[in-house]
This record gives C-alpha cells, structure tokens and sequence, in this order.
C-alpha cells in the first residue's frame, strides 16, 4: 500500500474496528475511498436521522441491490435500534413491510418510492416530510445513496459473503438470482 492507503486504513481502522467488506476494494482508489469512507461514517453515525430509521436505509438499499455482506453486517444492529424483526422479514422477502409507528411508517414509504419508483409522489413526500423536515430528507437520499453505493461495489467485486451466516434472501445465492423470489418491486 502506498502511504496514503495506510494512512486511510489506520483510520478506517479506528474508526470501525478494521478494514473489512467494501473498504478493502475502496482501497484501491485512495481519494474515492477517503470520500466514501467520510460519507459513510455521516449517514451511519452522524446525520440528523434516528438511529433505527440510519439502519433501516441501509437494510433497503442492501436489499434493493441484493447485498448480502451489508444486509448481514447490519441486520442486528437493526433490530437492536428498533427496526421490528417483521419489518426486516417483510424487507428480506421483498414484501411490503408495516409498522406501528405512523412515522417510520412514512419514512419507510419514501424510501421505498426512491428505491423502487425513483421518484416521490407529492403525498408521499408531503407526509414524510411532516415528520422529518428538509433535512431529514435530504439525509435520507445521501444515506440511501451512500449504501446504494456500497451495495453495487460490494456485488461487482464479490466481497467476502461470511460463509458462517445464513443467506438473508431467498431469490438470492452467491452472486447470482437463483428464482424470481416475488415481487422485486418492494426492497
């Protein structure tokens, strides 16, 4: 690595334990992954959202593009910050998820929309953004945009799929789509 990669990985390092997953490809590139690396530490650790509604984008946007390393990664963390173990079924399975809370209920609606319509209805983004405002929102698409990102580098370049867990999709084994597994139009 040149000196630039180890000053990266040192922080990566301090900052999330180790070089794993999608950081050892970012790697590669060094001024990508300084960037990446920062945007990603915001959407998970420091923008204005709650931390189960931080979670719950990064298990659609895993689902929306089929990564399994970060749905698994992440799937306990999840449930740990609130997101209903019905709801990361519903998600696995690709159908539509319900929740008690009429908030995240709206969040997970917008979301949805911009993962699978790649646009909002103005009901939809109305309702959201009653309950989280402008920056709510804005911090929803750079979270969702963040992990749509780590999702495509995790698949293109095959990262490491932790042979000791269980497969979190049923449509999905390895890299390749093993049946039509529903309807794909719900992350």
């Amino acid at each position: 690595m040149s000196d630039h990669q180890k000053e990266l990985a040192a922080r990566i390092v301090a900052r999330r334990g180790g070089v794993r997953g999608p950081f050892r490809v970012w790697l590669q590139s060094p001024a990508l992954c300084e960037r990446v690396e920062s945007l990603g530490a915001f959407a998970r650790f420091d923008c204005s959202l709650p931390e189960h509604l931080r979670e719950l984008t990064l298990l659609m946007a895993a689902r929306n593009w089929d990564a399994q390393y970060s749905w698994n990664a992440h799937v306990a963390s999840a449930v740990e910050a609130g997101v209903p173990e019905a709801v990361v079924e519903a998600i696995a399975e690709r159908r539509e998820a319900v929740f008690e809370n009429d908030g995240d209920q709206a969040f997970y609606q917008f979301c949805r929309e911009v993962l699978v319509d790649h646009f909002v209805s103005d009901e939809t983004f109305a309702r959201a953004h009653g309950y989280f405002g402008s920056q709510g929102l804005v911090d929803a698409i750079g979270a969702l945009g963040n992990f749509t990102m780590l999702g495509m580098c995790l698949n293109t370049f095959q990262v490491d799929l932790q042979a000791d867990r269980r497969p979190p999709f049923p449509d999905i084994r390895g890299f390749e789509r093993v049946s039509d597994g529903g309807d794909r139009s719900k992350p």
